[in-house]
């Protein structure tokens, strides 16, 4: 296993699910401080790593957040019910091992659910809604649960960890955004004699509503930005290529417009800038025209007076969910494509 899948890893593994970014915030900390002029956290959490120059002032944005659950009551029976935080598809949530994170430390649940065995053939064909899932941690009552520490408010996520597939892929919890973090980070300490200046502003809160990305951009102000995030692929069952044409394997995708112009529609100058990156240095990467689905480009590009931006993605399949999967070469082409755009950047901006 090389040094980016070691740190890929350690990322995925990683807990922090929106607006409780902070353990893997000093993960990132600790990560980036030797390649950086300034390390600091502003009010709203987002933690901004500065490598200072001149000009252009280039914003390099992935959120550090990660879809998760949230304890909204402990019923007489010692059983926790939920919310959801962030987008889930409820039924990749029945049956998980989940970790509630108490001030105690890491307490342990499932979400169960009836056997098989005694349920009627309604129950059989009928989704499970997550409004009607529970946790289970073991206790026998109210009281029990609350003695562990769990309460109203405990953020809860996946337990699952990160392992290596055939080839060079990779499977784990919260590739949505850790494999963002763990790109920035490594382009971070590739990233050397340059005239600008370079902010990596790891964002929170991106998963419910792209919150640290607003306030970040607005402080900053930068003469041009790029998201980095995962997008989705079209190359397993259940989706066709007319919904994604995005393969994984194939290099980072460079995002034209998302959410059908909803969300961005990159200016023809940061995409010229971000394709001359790529083909001058023979950087394989597909461009990507998304149905659904937004990034925290959408909210740096309307800051201020607008900022123009950019979005460059390593393809993902089942995002948001805890078995996402993506291809180690994708990630360090990503990586390569960062850099060699930082390089470039005072000719376009």
């Amino acid at each position: 296993m090389n040094d980016l899948q070691n740190l890929f890893e350690t990322l995925s593994n990683a807990h922090g699910v929106s607006g409780y970014e902070g353990s893997v915030r000093q993960v990132i900390e600790n990560e980036v401080e030797p390649y950086v002029d300034e390390i600091r956290t502003d009010k709203m959490g987002n933690l901004i790593a500065t490598k200072r120059g001149g000009s252009p002032v280039v914003m390099l944005a992935a959120h550090m957040d990660e879809v998760g659950l949230m304890t909204k009551y402990v019923d007489d029976k010692g059983f926790i019910h939920f919310t959801k935080t962030g987008g889930w598809f409820d039924q990749t949530l029945l049956n998980q091992r989940m970790i509630l994170h108490t001030e105690n430390g890491h307490i342990y649940g499932v979400i169960g659910s009836k056997p098989p065995h005694v349920m009627k053939e309604d129950d059989l064909k009928k989704p499970v809604k997550a409004d009607e899932m529970f946790i289970d941690i073991g206790a026998t009552s109210k009281e029990d649960a609350e003695k562990t520490g769990v309460k109203v408010g405990t953020p809860i996520t996946p337990d699952m960890e990160f392992k290596s597939l055939s080839n060079d892929r990779a499977t784990g919890k919260a590739f949505d955004n850790r494999a963002g973090c763990t790109v920035l980070i490594e382009a971070l300490r590739q990233i050397k004699d340059i005239k600008g200046t370079v902010h990596a502003v790891f964002t929170v809160q991106e998963e419910v509503g792209l919150k640290g990305a607003k306030t970040s951009a607005y402080g900053l102000n930068p003469d041009v930005a790029v998201a980095i995030d995962v997008t989705i692929t079209g190359d397993h069952p259940g989706i066709e290529k007319k919904d994604s044409a995005i393969e994984m394997g194939k290099g980072p995708a460079v995002t034209v417009s998302d959410a059908e112009g909803k969300g961005i529609i990159v200016p023809q100058r940061v995409l010229k800038w971000l394709k001359e990156a790529a083909e001058s240095n023979n950087i394989p990467y597909q461009l990507d025209v998304g149905k659904g689905g937004t990034t925290d480009a959408s909210a740096i590009h309307l800051t201020r007076e607008g900022i123009p931006t950019g979005v460059i993605s390593p393809p993902s399949r089942y995002i948001h969910t805890p078995v996402s999967v993506l291809s180690m070469g994708d990630l360090e082409n990503c990586v390569k494509l960062i850099v060699r755009a930082v390089e470039i950047v005072d000719r376009f901006f």
